[in-house]
């Protein structure tokens, strides 16, 4: 909505960095079309060096260009991100898998 508003994208990307920390969680969930992911790349270029991102996607940096549909824009938002960031990698199964697995185990030895 800032966007379509004049003055309003620079007056937004000012607000947001105010704040120390943005958590951006599940990035790559939902893919951004062409103007949405220039946006993006706005909001982290805006931050670089300027604040704190913690982002949470499921994708590997391999396939962020099939995030923003554009993988010059996706290499570039990767090289803002990495300059001074801490890259944790998780592997195996998520929190909700594993609760669920333990649930229905659980539910299967009282039947027996």
């Amino acid at each position: 909505a800032a966007h379509d508003q004049h003055g309003g994208l620079d007056k937004e990307l000012r607000r947001l960095r105010r704040y120390k920390l943005l958590i951006i969680d599940e990035l790559g969930y939902i893919p951004f079309d062409a103007d949405a992911a220039n946006l993006f790349f706005q909001l982290v270029a805006s931050r670089y060096e300027q604040g704190s991102l913690l982002i949470t996607s499921n994708l590997a940096f391999s396939r962020w260009g099939e995030i923003f549909a554009d993988d010059v824009v996706a290499a570039a938002m990767i090289d803002r991100l990495v300059h001074h960031a801490e890259v944790i990698s998780l592997d195996g199964d998520s929190y909700r898998t594993r609760t669920r697995r333990e649930l229905l185990e659980t539910n299967t030895t009282k039947k027996l």
